[in-house]
């Protein structure tokens, strides 16, 4: 199933929370490394049947599941990722956001440890899900930014695999497990579901570490968007940021029109969705995606 197929077929679910968590089973990884988890490898042949007993019949799903969205992905990320793996995978979660302590800092955090039923051994998971912006530069390679320009695909990436996903082979993490009777050998793991968002005019690079199937978009300055066709653009707010996005009401071309004037304004990007109507459907489903950044992102200047 292609990349458009896949996001439609997510259509078929109902509710928010499952589409969310299906779209997170079935995502491509946004990083090329050979310790990259793939939900796909591991999940029962019948998930998908799983997930919609759960959005036909939600009494039959993890109560958890259910609880209030969060507004901060990254949390709300972990208790989907949390689900897939304990409730779809069936696998063992020893531990969670497990704090790694010196007496004077933080060291950091073991998002999941957790024991593979297949091969009976540990791994530690550190998972994020992230948006990158690519912007080119004129001497240099494309650089590519999150919404909030202090976050780099570059830096994130070098951070996961040169340090979060290494955590479990610092002393002081392996004296924290044996503290809790953990001996055994673990093996790291990633997951980075996301986008990349393209220029809409210009050409970009991708770094060598990003996969070939990874998600894509759009994006431009809001300055620019002024004979735009926007009519069929909708505001997309966390945690929708995880697609697709569907409604059954028509998109509000003047709402969409006055968040890009917001944007310029405050100076903070906004992600939307272009819709397109679908009959079989009876409703408006997310063909694109576009993030629209203000003028002087991401720096002072253009």
């Amino acid at each position: 199933m292609d990349t458009t197929s896949a996001r439609f077929a997510l259509h078929r679910f109902k509710t928010p929370v499952i589409r969310h968590l299906a779209w997170l089973c079935q995502a491509p990884q946004l990083v090329a490394t050979s310790i990259s988890f793939q939900p796909s490898e591991f999940l029962p042949a019948d998930y998908l049947t799983t997930l919609t007993r759960w959005d036909n019949h939600p009494e039959t799903a993890p109560p958890y599941l259910f609880a209030p969205m969060e507004k901060r992905l990254g949390h709300y990320v972990e208790r989907l990722y949390e689900v897939m793996l304990g409730d779809l995978m069936g696998w063992e979660i020893v531990l969670k956001n497990q704090q790694i302590r010196t007496e004077k800092q933080t060291l950091g955090e073991l998002d999941f440890l957790l024991r593979n039923p297949v091969s009976a051994g540990l791994e530690h998971h550190e998972i994020a899900i992230k948006y990158y912006l690519g912007v080119p530069t004129s001497n240099g390679p494309t650089k590519w930014y999150g919404p909030n320009a202090r976050d780099r695909l570059d830096l994130k990436t070098h951070h996961m695999l040169s340090h979060q996903s290494q955590m479990t082979q610092r002393p002081e993490t392996r004296n924290v497990l044996a503290e809790l009777g953990i001996y055994d050998p673990v093996k790291p793991r990633i997951f980075m579901p996301g986008y990349l968002f393209y220029p809409s005019k210009e050409t970009v690079e991708l770094p060598d570490t990003v996969t070939d199937n990874h998600l894509t978009g759009k994006w431009r300055y809001a300055a620019d968007l002024d004979t735009e066709d926007t009519s069929h653009w909708v505001r997309l707010n966390k945690p929708h940021w995880i697609g697709p996005w569907n409604q059954s009401d028509a998109p509000d071309a003047d709402s969409a029109r006055a968040t890009i004037h917001w944007v310029e304004a405050e100076g903070i990007p906004a992600l939307f969705a272009d819709m397109t109507w679908q009959a079989e459907l009876n409703g408006w489903v997310e063909a694109d995606r576009w993030f629209v950044v203000p003028n002087n992102w991401p720096h002072n200047h253009r």
